[in-house]
Formats: C-alpha cells, structure tokens, sequence
C-alpha cells in the first residue's frame, strides 16, 4: 500500500466526517429506539463531545429528520408554505 494511501485511510479512521457522524446516529437511533436529537446527545456523551460542536458535522438529510423530530416534540413551529393568509 502506498504511503500517502495508508496515511489518508489513518486520518479518514481517526476524524468525523459529516457522512460518518449520519451513519452513527442512524445507527444509534436503530438500536436505541429514540429520536435523533436524543441520539445525537447521547453520541456526544458517549464520546465526551460538546453538543455545540457537532453542528458542522450534521447533513442536510439529518437536519431535516431533527427538523421534524423537533416539530413532532413542538420545540419547533411547524412551517408550511401551504397556509392560506387569514
């Protein structure tokens, strides 16, 4: 194996990309039987990560399943560009 490949895959395995941390999360929200906010706490937890820090690392279709998690739990106003002005 080449120098430069085996140094890719080491940097690959060590840090989190944005496809990896969706990957976990699914993973833990199959698992665990929980919502994805929930399991994205519990990753960050499990792996003494600051909540905050994991925003850059959440994809657009994860964000659209926290998205409607957090309408369904009404932390969010469900939006819909379908209203009719009263």
């Amino acid at each position: 194996m080449e120098p430069n490949k085996e140094l890719e895959q080491a940097i690959a395995s060590k840090f989190l990309t944005p496809a990896k941390f969706s990957m976990e999360i699914e993973n833990i929200v199959l698992a665990e039987d929980i919502n994805y906010i929930d399991a994205i706490i519990l990753y960050c937890e499990d792996n003494n990560i600051e909540v905050e820090s994991v925003s850059k690392l959440i994809s657009k279709p994860l964000k659209e399943k926290l998205k409607w998690d957090a309408t369904q739990l009404n932390f969010m106003k469900a939006t819909s560009k379908a209203k009719l002005p009263i």
